[in-house]
């Protein structure tokens, strides 16, 4: 911001607003979300996957090590993936479903609080979402990003976030269950969850 020529005293470092929602609605979902057991799941027992971004799912021989990554960790402890509409519609046009196994629990997309539910609960989650890797970290849950590169560097740094490229199924199933069970430093860069009071004391 200097470099862009405003002034110093005009900035304020805030924190994100998007860890101060988290933290709300983690609360509504412990209280409201019944898809654990819904789902037959029990927390810290399973692994929640998301998988939509195009350059995982319109590139075949990316899905599929993603497909064969998921089916080996499955059979280590359950996966529960809420699939993508264009990426269920792709796994049946091109008939690499059976790659999956029977250990992946595929469901509808869930809605925004049974996600938060799952999130906090999952004992590992593997995603290409930026806004997912984010939230794992708020929940203190480890995560495994599917892709060349992340935006949240802060979060591969810290040792909450691990980065893998999926083109080889070995090298993504060592990374995934090497996380499980792990833990970050203790890092806090997006404030305490007060970043809207703040906004509004500023203001």
């Amino acid at each position: 911001l200097a470099n862009e020529g405003i002034e110093a005293t005009r900035c304020h470092q805030i924190g994100d607003v998007m860890y101060d929602a988290a933290l709300v609605f983690c609360e509504r979902a412990r209280a409201s979300s019944t898809i654990l057991k819904k789902l037959g799941v029990e927390a810290r027992h399973f692994v929640l996957a998301t998988i939509h971004r195009a350059e995982n799912t319109d590139d075949l021989s990316r899905l599929k090590v993603i497909l064969g990554g998921f089916r080996k960790i499955a059979e280590k402890m359950l996966v529960v993936w809420p699939i993508h509409p264009r990426t269920r519609k792709i796994l049946g046009q091109e008939g690499v479903k059976d790659l999956l196994g029977d250990r992946v629990l595929l469901i509808d997309p869930v809605g925004y609080l049974d996600m938060v539910m799952l999130e906090q609960s999952a004992a590992l989650i593997a995603t290409d979402s930026g806004g997912v890797q984010k939230e794992a970290f708020f929940y203190r849950v480890p995560c495994v990003t599917l892709r060349d590169e992340t935006e949240w560097v802060e979060l591969v740094e810290s040792g909450w976030n691990r980065l893998v490229s999926p083109v080889n199924v070995d090298a993504l199933v060592c990374t995934a269950l090497q996380a499980i069970g792990s833990e970050g430093s203790d890092i806090a860069p997006y404030g305490d969850g007060k970043a809207s009071e703040r906004i509004v004391e500023v203001l």
